[in-house]
């Protein structure tokens, strides 16, 4: 029986720039969103990602949304589908979904609708999280407690600032909340996995290229902290404006407890 009903239409309160989907109607690209969900009365974690690639270039090799999740024991499960039919995401918020098989949706859904008519899927906005791949299923509610710029009220920013804006310095990286709380449960290889007040994170990432190589690390659930969140990443990325050159770019920043933004460098 489902222990939660409704996945919040409210919009979410932290939005940070870059929350939009930025794909539609591009043949070459992709977009991707990272959500982990981390539990410390159970000393494990899950990791949830969702790509799309080519989404308007039904032609292409890499044509297709997939969806990951990585778990307890190394455990792993993925769908891909079409990016065309079935995979829909908001241009200015922070939802997105697809179903594998099963009635396609074009908006987030009541929980329980998407349980009756969605046999493997996801979907997933700034308040909730519902999905089911295989013998996963998972869905909760998110109380988003920090975005990219401090606490409730506090101004968000673009985490590479401005130059986000320019399309040449790509791929972009936006962390979309970087502390929250989580409250529903995961099912995972027989196991079930209820929790409240759990921490979670969300990122994404998007353009028409990927770094050379690349880091990268965050945590926010730390012992004895109940609000910190420290991100930091970098890569070597390339300049289309300069063929064959790459450059460096890397950053650190910490959210605290009181609502403090400590990014470096300053994007503000």
């Amino acid at each position: 029986t489902m222990s939660l009903i409704m996945p919040s239409m409210m919009t979410f309160a932290l939005v940070p720039p870059h929350s939009g989907y930025h794909m539609k109607g591009r043949r070459a690209g992709f977009e991707g969103w990272y959500k982990r969900l981390t539990l410390p009365e159970y000393g494990e974690s899950f990791g949830f990602i969702y790509s799309i690639f080519d989404p308007a270039d039904e032609k292409s090799s890499r044509h297709g949304c997939e969806a990951q999740v990585v778990g307890p024991d190394e455990g792993y499960v993925w769908r891909t589908g079409s990016a065309a039919k079935r995979f829909w995401a908001d241009e200015h918020d922070f939802r997105l979904g697809h179903v594998f098989d099963g009635v396609a949706f074009s908006r987030p859904t009541p929980f329980n609708a998407f349980e009756r008519f969605a046999r493997e899927g996801f979907q997933l906005t700034g308040h909730s999280h519902q999905g089911i791949i295989g013998d996963a299923r998972w869905c909760y509610n998110v109380r988003p407690l920090m975005g990219w710029g401090g606490g409730a009220s506090a101004r968000q920013f673009s985490t590479a600032g401005w130059l986000a804006a320019l399309p040449v310095f790509e791929p972009h990286y936006q962390v979309l909340m970087a502390h929250g709380l989580a409250s529903g449960f995961v099912e995972w290889q027989g196991s079930r996995f209820d929790f409240v007040d759990a921490p979670a994170y969300a990122e994404k990432n998007w353009g028409g290229s990927f770094p050379k190589q690349w880091w990268w690390l965050q945590c926010n659930s730390f012992d004895g902290q109940d609000v910190l969140s420290v991100t930091s990443a970098g890569g070597a990325r390339g300049n289309p404006l300069l063929p064959g050159r790459t450059e460096d770019v890397a950053l650190v920043a910490v959210h605290t407890a009181a609502g403090e933004f400590f990014p470096f460098p300053d994007v503000e």
